[in-house]
């Protein structure tokens, strides 16, 4: 009756770990704090810390994207379950369905003794077999003749904009330039060969999505992000006109950027870029246009890590805003 009792309280630990995790997904905000949209097969992978945001970003907690299924049998493969992977896990399995099978029937293996011992040899014939192979394959392995193939992309040079900086993204201002910092950018993988063109799209993004956000212009929106970015961000404009304010937003100005990592699925292309930018953001009433009881008439500083995503040739879109 015990172990029944435990069961029992393990079963409401877990209902009440996973009741406070739904809470605090609902109760997420949709633009100041967390995060919300997707990174493909690397929305639930934190992104790599640069200069702009050396901080974790906050993980993305509201996505329609589910973690991903070739992750987990990859995972479960390395695993390898109870018995491991490759051949010795094999063999493990195998002799112990039949160990089973034969229990079972009542032969085979002379009742539970002559089944634990039958598992001990078998697990001492799997250990050997497995550090041959282990043996072999590290002896077929050449030996590196240089840096290696996944290294020839660090440290890569990224190109600069008029507004100077790493990455094209105004890591300035004012059209200054400065020395490329070889250390800083060194393991920033850039697996899809951006341009200056690109990071001016990303930019140029960022205003647009504040101007068209703070304009409730859904249109404009629509065309800027993904269709679940769209999702979100006009899920908060009619949560303001149901309150009756509305979030103006003006001035907005990109202080210092940079890349964190750019990949390819398919013919999907992904880029994640930490952004440091100000802006004039307040609430108003949207009766009197007077500013909100709380909101405050000023200028802010605000860093996020911003993904866009592009089908190969096509044009950049919003697809994942994280708090910094």
């Amino acid at each position: 009756m015990k172990i029944f009792k435990r069961l029992a309280m393990l079963a409401g630990i877990v209902a009440l770990g996973s009741a406070m995790s739904l809470a605090t997904l609902d109760t997420a905000d949709a633009r100041k704090g967390g995060g919300f949209g997707s990174r493909g097969t690397r929305t639930y992978q934190a992104p790599p810390s640069t200069q702009t945001a050396p901080t974790t970003a906050q993980p993305i907690q509201r996505s329609v994207t589910q973690p991903s299924a070739a992750t987990g049998t990859a995972a479960a493969a390395t695993r390898g379950g109870l018995f491991g992977g490759g051949f010795a896990g094999s063999l493990l399995r195998g002799l112990a369905i039949g160990g089973l099978v034969g229990l079972l029937l009542g032969h085979g293996l002379g009742g539970m003794a002559g089944f634990l011992g039958l598992l001990l040899q078998a697990a001492l014939i799997g250990i050997v077999a497995m550090l041959v192979f282990r043996f072999l394959a590290a002896r077929r392995q050449p030996a590196p003749a240089g840096a290696p193939a996944s290294m020839a992309r660090e440290g890569v040079e990224q190109p600069r904009s008029a507004l100077g900086g790493l990455g094209g993204m105004g890591g300035l201002g004012g059209g200054q330039t400065r020395p490329q910092q070889a250390p800083a950018q060194r393991g920033v993988k850039d697996a899809v060969g951006l341009t200056g063109a690109d990071f001016d799209s990303f930019e140029r993004i960022l205003g647009e999505v504040q101007g068209a956000f703070s304009r409730e212009d859904y249109g404009a929106l629509r065309t800027l992000t993904t269709l679940e970015v769209y999702g979100y961000l006009t899920e908060e404009l009619r949560d303001n006109e149901a309150r009756g304010v509305r979030n103006q937003v003006s001035e907005v100005k990109l202080l210092q950027g940079d890349l964190a990592e750019a990949w390819r699925e398919g013919t999907t292309d992904y880029a994640t870029v930490a952004m440091r930018y100000s802006m004039r953001d307040r609430m108003v009433d949207r009766a009197t246009g007077q500013s909100a009881p709380g909101s405050v008439d000023d200028v802010t500083e605000t860093t996020e890590v911003w993904t866009f995503t592009r089908t190969r040739g096509g044009a950049w879109t919003l697809s994942a805003i994280q708090d910094a």
